[in-house]
C-alpha cells in the first residue's frame, strides 16, 4: 500500500479546471526542503465515481508510490516535510476551477464534499482541519464560520500549520 505526501483538488465535473491544472508548469519545482531540492512528478489526473481529481506528488516522499519506481527516499524531518507543503500551496494558488483542496498525506478523503459532509462536519465547523481550501460557494452551502480566511479570490481556508514530527518523519 502507498503512502502518498501530495496535492490533491477536486475540480468536481469542471474538465477544463482540471485539465488546465494537470498541464500548468510545476515551476518553481523543485521544492526547497531544509538541503533537499525535491522535483515533483507530472501532475496526474484522475476521474473517480463523482468528481475529477487532481494529484501533485513530490518524488520520493512517499512510500511505496509507483511513480518513484526504485528512487531513494528523501528522508525529511517534519519541518522539511512542512516546506514542501508550503510549496505544493504556491503550486495551488495557480489553480483556477476547484471544489476543495488540500496538501497532506493521502488527503483524498478531506477534498470529498460528501465525506466532508457526513464524517467530518465538527472539524469543518470548528476549523481544525488546517490546510483545507474551499471554493468560497461550497463554503458558504457549508455554513461554515468566520475562522476560514481568504486562501486566494474565490477560495478561503484554514490556513496550513506545517507538519507534526511522526512515524512518517525523521526527527
Amino acid at each position: 500500500m502507498a503512502i502518498c505526501f501530495e496535492l490533491v483538488g477536486n475540480f468536481g465535473e469542471n474538465v477544463e479546471g482540471a485539465r488546465a491544472a494537470a498541464l500548468a508548469d510545476p515551476s518553481p519545482a523543485p521544492v526547497q526542503a531544509g538541503r533537499h531540492r525535491i522535483p515533483v512528478h507530472r501532475t496526474v489526473m484522475n476521474r473517480t465515481p463523482s468528481y475529477i481529481e487532481v494529484s501533485v506528488i513530490p518524488v520520493a516522499v512517499g512510500w511505496g508510490v509507483s511513480l518513484d519506481g526504485t528512487l531513494p527516499r528523501f528522508r525529511l524531518s517534519a519541518a522539511e516535510l512542512s516546506e514542501v507543503g508550503i510549496g505544493l500551496y504556491r503550486l495551488l494558488e495557480r489553480f483556477n476551477g476547484y471544489l476543495v483542496a488540500k496538501v497532506g498525506w493521502d488527503p483524498e478523503s478531506s477534498v470529498d464534499p460528501s465525506e466532508l459532509k457526513s464524517d467530518w462536519a465538527d472539524e469543518l465547523a470548528d476549523g481544525t482541519i488546517d490546510g483545507l481550501v474551499l471554493k468560497d460557494a461550497l463554503h458558504d452551502e457549508l455554513r461554515l464560520g468566520d475562522n476560514y480566511v481568504e486562501f486566494q479570490p474565490g477560495y478561503l481556508w484554514i490556513p496550513y500549520r506545517g507538519e507534526k514530527p511522526s512515524t512518517l518523519t525523521v526527527e
